[in-house]
């Protein structure tokens, strides 16, 4: 690839050919910023996930050197989280806050969600001093409020304009109490990944 590519198009290039080392100078020699370069990350940490053992170890210690190397911690957590989504751990603790499975419970009251749901897709621990995956917690609760999100605006898209010409019947108000339901849950989802993440 040339120097002039698109640092999403680079990796993309060395990624197809199952080159991944090449992948990781592409990113080490690119500046960071938050679209591209982190789309180009998020791409490498997919293709290291169903790696094991050695080969997994050349690729993914070096990426996790790139991301500690970052001076906008903002973008930091963001890589992170978006390597935690595909399996990838790029944090020992040293990026996002450490959490306890007592500040989870208490974010989750604050915001008015029920942990139990993150406990379907999260290990947590039985000790309340206990620390959490926050990586892992915070990306659940990011896909709850992005489930949520969708599927108020999926019925909102199925219910006529109220605006338009035909009239809105009783199940469609009632569509539209749920699509509302379903949005301020979303919110507190988000409100809880928010909280978690600090």
């Amino acid at each position: 690839m040339y120097d002039g590519s698109r640092v999403t198009d680079a990796v993309d290039y060395w990624r197809r050919r199952d080159e991944l080392k090449p992948a990781v100078r592409v990113l080490r020699g690119r500046s960071p910023e938050r679209f591209r370069w982190r789309k180009a990350v998020a791409n490498v940490s997919e293709a290291v996930g169903p790696l094991r053992g050695k080969d997994r170890a050349l690729l993914e210690e070096p990426v996790r050197e790139i991301v500690f190397d970052l001076g906008d911690h903002a973008l930091q957590r963001e890589v992170v989280l978006d390597a935690r989504r595909v399996g990838v751990d790029l944090d020992r603790g040293e990026i996002l806050l450490r959490r306890t499975l007592s500040d989870v419970q208490g974010y989750a009251r604050e915001a008015g969600t029920d942990l139990a749901r993150v406990g379907r897709h999260v290990r947590l621990p039985g000790d309340p001093l206990a620390p959490v995956d926050t990586a892992a917690v915070v990306v659940v609760g990011r896909a709850l409020a992005d489930y949520y999100r969708t599927k108020a605006q999926r019925i909102l898209l199925s219910v006529p304009d109220p605006d338009g010409p035909e009239a809105l019947r009783g199940h469609h108000r009632i569509l539209l109490e749920r699509a509302d339901l379903d949005r301020e849950e979303s919110q507190r989802w988000l409100a809880f990944a928010r909280l978690t993440l600090g």
